[in-house]
């Protein structure tokens, strides 16, 4: 049996997996109340990254206690996680400040200076990005405002490194996840020095490297203990929640592409490429099968504002006892046409938007008419809106030389609306195939083929199950091409996009 931690920003997911083709054997998703994000100030994100481990083992006894599992069974365990977060902790690995998570945007002009001083070609052909708002502009970030915590530094983690470093007391890190961080010199495929030394970072603040898949790292005893795990029980898979949610779609070879729609709404596609958008506006990663043999990126297109927006309107509709849950939300968006009556959503309220060059855009909804739409209009607008957002970067892939025909997706999220996958594959222009797996699922999966369980992916992945596909219809899609024309120019009208 195997052990898949997914640590979001709304929820920690818990997957037990049984690698002998009977799959996930049970789950849980914990707090039951989505993780609050503070915002100390406009723009700002953090969260508590020692609230993270108090939730993770609550959720792991409850999920001993509710599926009466025998935890020596547990052979190894994975390890999916926000990605892009800043998690500071000094020699006694105690944490410094509140985690600088992915959606933050203070350091969006550090990331330009940055870039300016290294030049953008040097960025594009050795980072493949800009610094941008990434983990590294963030670290830079807290060394001109927070001297005092950063002296204190022994080393910076991702917050997935963080709960590694908890279940095994040794900070260490992974190639992805360096790559996320906008550390990594694809060129030499090594930390980029010059990028430390320009933002006046000393490489021994960085954790050592081990391998995404098949790390030899060991939860340390007294964990192993606490959790009534055997001693020697292997952390053997770890990487970024988008990567993951790829990985856990089986989408590993050049030309695959996955989507995912929680928090933040993402497609990811998979290139043996060095490939990089000339103003950052779509972003390259290291994959997490890659090798240096057989080159794997993942060139990732985002939108923060995606599932918290519909998880907004959703605290929004509900008044003191009445409660309003997403399956009701998704049935008033079927009561609506393409369209949404003239309604334009513009879903940029979560911080910066890369698409857009990382602009503070801001959420807005366009049009409303208080005599003719309904709240069923402001759903169905929400959805078309965060897909038609989504598109923008899909678009920039294109020009890219992407040429898509089909994307993979877990049927959880927002992909648990039919409209919204009706929207999505319209809008798209293409297929969607939908798979029962999510991302705890998947890092458990990892586990497996990280702990050699599985011999190589092909085995790894022989019993996905493949669980709806959708085609784009001739016509809707020439409904949501006005519409989504109509959508650019109210975004090019009425913000700071031109």
């Amino acid at each position: 049996m195997f052990l898949g931690i997914d640590l979001g920003s709304s929820s920690i997911k818990l997957s037990l997996y049984e690698g002998d083709r009977k799959g996930v054997i049970a789950s849980m998703s914990y707090p039951k109340e989505e993780m609050r994000i503070s915002a100390p100030q406009e723009g700002w994100a953090e969260q508590d990254p020692e609230l993270w481990w108090q939730y993770l083992n609550e959720a792991f006894h409850l999920l001993v206690k509710e599926s009466q599992i025998d935890t020596r069974s547990i052979q190894s365990i994975g390890i999916s996680y926000q990605m892009h977060g800043l998690v500071l902790v000094d020699e006694q690995l105690e944490v410094l400040r509140p985690s600088i998570i992915w959606c933050d945007s203070r350091a969006v002009s550090i990331g330009d200076h940055i870039q300016q001083e290294l030049g953008e070609s040097f960025c594009r052909h050795h980072l493949l990005n800009s610094p941008g708002n990434f983990t590294a502009s963030k670290l830079a970030w807290v060394r001109s405002n927070e001297p005092d915590v950063f002296a204190k530094i022994h080393k910076i983690l991702l917050p997935g490194d963080y709960i590694a470093m908890k279940l095994s007391g040794v900070c260490t890190t992974t190639d992805t996840g360096l790559s996320e961080g906008i550390f990594w010199d694809y060129e030499h495929e090594r930390v980029s020095s010059e990028l430390l030394e320009a933002m006046q970072i000393d490489e021994q603040l960085l954790p050592n490297r081990v391998p995404a898949i098949g790390s030899d790292l060991k939860v340390h005893k007294d964990i192993a203990y606490d959790w009534g795990l055997n001693e020697g029980v292997g952390i053997s898979y770890r990487c970024g929640d988008q990567p993951n949610n790829a990985f856990s779609l089986n989408v590993l070879e050049p030309g695959e592409i996955a989507a995912t729609a929680g928090t933040s709404g993402v497609i990811y596609a998979v290139t043996d490429q060095k490939m990089s958008d000339q103003k950052s506006r779509i972003n390259t990663f290291v994959h997490v099968n890659n090798t240096s043999e057989d080159p794997r990126n993942g060139v990732l297109i985002c939108v923060n504002g995606t599932g918290i927006m519909y998880s907004w309107l959703k605290r929004l509709l509900s008044v003191g006892t009445t409660l309003v849950g997403y399956e009701q939300m998704n049935a008033l968006v079927e009561e609506i046409e393409p369209g949404s009556n003239g309604i334009h959503c513009m879903p940029f309220g979560n911080g910066a938007e890369r698409v857009f060059e990382n602009k503070l855009i801001g959420s807005h909804f366009l049009n409303l008419n208080f005599n003719q739409h309904t709240t069923a209009h402001i759903l169905r607008s929400a959805l078309e809106g965060i897909v038609y957002a989504l598109n923008v970067g899909f678009e920039l892939f294109k020009d890219l030389g992407g040429t898509p025909t089909t994307i993979r997706a877990g049927k959880a999220n927002l992909f648990l609306s039919s409209e919204f996958r009706r929207i999505f594959v319209n809008v798209t222009g293409t297929r969607l195939e939908l798979y029962d797996t999510d991302g705890a699922a998947g890092a458990a999966r990892g586990a497996a083929l990280g702990a050699g369980f599985y011999s190589n992916a092909d085995e790894a992945f022989a019993s996905l199950e493949r669980i709806e596909v959708l085609e784009p219809d001739l016509e809707a899609t020439r409904v949501y091409a006005k519409l989504y024309n109509q959508w650019l120019q109210a975004l090019e009208q009425h913000t700071l996009i031109n």
